[in-house]
């Protein structure tokens, strides 16, 4: 390396987590410590997206714009999106069940 010269690092993730590990670990953020706190009012049908490392999440419409804001702030973060009060996220032809009163 010559002095003064910039140098580019790339932090790599260390841990992989299967799809399913991912899963497990946002949904037991969510029943654990999350739910109690949005399953309410205008929440019901909107996306939560948590992120399964650290229980970091936020709620829209759609999950987008949230999954947007955390790849961010964490460019590298396992996301995990849920339909408050439902389910299932989302159904291919089929009908999606409300849990939530």
């Amino acid at each position: 390396m010559i002095k003064g010269q910039k140098v580019n690092v790339i932090v790599m993730q260390s841990i992989f987590w299967s799809v399913e590990e991912v899963a497990l670990r946002a949904k037991q953020f969510y029943e654990n410590d999350i739910r109690q706190h949005v399953e309410y009012g205008d929440n019901i049908g909107k996306m939560i997206v948590i992120d399964a490392e650290t229980g970091e999440y936020g709620i829209d419409p759609t999950g987008v714009k949230t999954a947007l804001k955390l790849k961010h702030q964490k460019p590298n973060a396992r996301l995990f999106t849920i339909r408050i009060g439902y389910d299932v996220a989302v159904s291919f032809g089929g009908a999606i069940e409300r849990i939530a009163k």
